[in-house]
């Protein structure tokens, strides 16, 4: 379902443009729908078929996204299941200090050969009004500043649905512009679309290998973008918007934490508006790829901060209850195949 679709609802129910911003902007922040200014009551501001239509209309919001479980990691992160109406589930992670993720598409097309939910294809795109429904849904619990579009799918290839998410985030729902982070694997739709939202989202590439075989390597169906030219495409943008590009750089052990990839991402990055983020490994037992250890990690951070790349590292939210993005999913999905059937 689309930002459209819930304006249309409000509309056949005798919502006006006034109405129908109060609602959304109340179900954007958390609150019941009939919230108003100042405790005042619903009379005070809706008119008699909009008020007779709430309780429906709480409900048929609720069912956008209803949680379905909560896993909260050591770290101060929680990872969220979250059912959509059609029965579907991603995941969102309410991150430490006011921030969330969120996700875009059931599956992913791209097939990152290091990620659980490139793993299941792609199912279906996310609605702008599911992907919102997840930032009204965790605000229930907490304040959200800050939503980065970074957990299930590749928002590129739901592109109009995640800029009408953004554009209503960055209005209505009172988030800072360069706080909603749009995460890809570099499609060029999203240098020539971004530029012109009247919402521009801060950037996050991914770029995981400065070797262009192994990027195809990694990232099997992603564009086949040298990452040179990535880089500079990403200048381009930064320097149009006014904050740097945040490069994602997914760390596997002896197979992109070696000197030569560092000193390669040193030639690529310098005088880069760029901020690099190392993201360890969400290793499981079995897996074919493991993370560095703690002591390599901390010597590559050091060898690239000290030669003018500001380097930081981003665990990724969950690792101690094995909720790395997707298998929450797909551990759900398995225990919801074996129930027996409803006679």
């Amino acid at each position: 379902m689309r930002i459209h679709d819930l304006e249309t609802r409000l509309a056949a129910c005798g919502a006006q443009p006034c109405h129908r911003g109060r609602i959304l902007r109340a179900w954007l922040h958390g609150r019941a729908l009939h919230s108003g200014p100042r405790n005042r009551p619903a009379e005070d501001f809706f008119p008699l078929s909009v008020r007779a239509a709430l309780p429906q209309l709480d409900e048929e919001f609720a069912a956008l996204a209803r949680l379905r479980s909560e896993h909260p990691g050591a770290d101060g992160s929680a990872r969220l299941l979250v059912e959509l109406a059609d029965g579907q589930m991603v995941e969102s992670v309410l991150l430490p200090r006011g921030g969330l993720c969120v996700s875009t598409q059931v599956g992913c097309a791209v097939g990152c050969v290091f990620c659980m939910t490139g793993k299941s294809g792609l199912l279906r795109q996310v609605g702008s009004a599911e992907i919102v429904a997840q930032v009204a849904l965790a605000r229930r619990f907490r304040p959200v500043k800050k939503v980065v579009f970074m957990g299930m799918g590749e928002p590129a290839h739901n592109l109009d649905n995640v800029l009408e998410a953004i554009h209503l985030l960055g209005t209505d729902g009172g988030i800072g512009h360069k706080n909603l982070v749009f995460s890809t694997v570099g499609d060029p739709r999203v240098f020539e679309r971004l530029p012109r939202e009247r919402v521009k989202p801060a950037l996050a590439l991914s770029l995981h290998t400065t070797r262009s075989d192994l990027r195809r390597e990694l990232l099997p169906r992603a564009p086949q973008i040298d990452p040179a030219e990535l880089v500079e495409l990403g200048e381009a943008y930064a320097r149009a918007v006014g904050y740097p590009i945040q490069y994602q750089w997914t760390l596997l052990k002896g197979i992109n934490d070696s000197v030569e990839e560092m000193d390669a991402i040193l030639r690529l990055f310098r005088g880069k508006y760029a901020v690099l983020n190392l993201i360890p490994y969400n290793s499981l037992e079995g897996d074919a790829f493991q993370r560095p250890d703690g002591e390599r990690i901390v010597q590559m951070v050091r060898y690239l901060h000290s030669r003018g790349v500001l380097t930081k590292v981003r665990n990724s939210a969950g690792q101690d209850i094995d909720g790395g993005c997707g298998q929450l999913r797909a551990r759900a999905e398995v225990l919801r195949s074996r129930r027996p059937p409803v006679s």
